[in-house]
């Protein structure tokens, strides 16, 4: 089976918030978290997914979850790539 570990963006009152997280169905994660059926951090918001990474071993998803969620230097490298990339 594969593994998505992602990255999704909203922005509320001028500042954009981050989410990580790993699934089997990317799609579907998405839109759970966008209908207020997903993490309950998500719930309430509009998310967008910037980034996603494919696994093929669900231990190793997690434990690559696990680092982004840590690595607050990367996130905030990707947000502000994103960011760029839309205004």
């Amino acid at each position: 089976m594969v593994y998505f570990v992602y990255l999704i963006l909203t922005k509320k009152v001028n500042k954009f918030r981050s989410y990580v997280g790993y699934t089997n169905n990317i799609e579907k994660r998405l839109h759970l978290h966008n209908n207020s059926k997903g993490a309950k951090f998500t719930k309430g918001n509009s998310w967008k997914l910037i980034y996603y990474q494919k696994y093929n071993d669900k231990i190793i998803a997690m434990k690559e979850e696990y680092k982004l969620k840590k690595n607050y230097k990367l996130r905030n490298k990707l947000k502000d790539k994103f960011i760029k990339n839309v205004k």
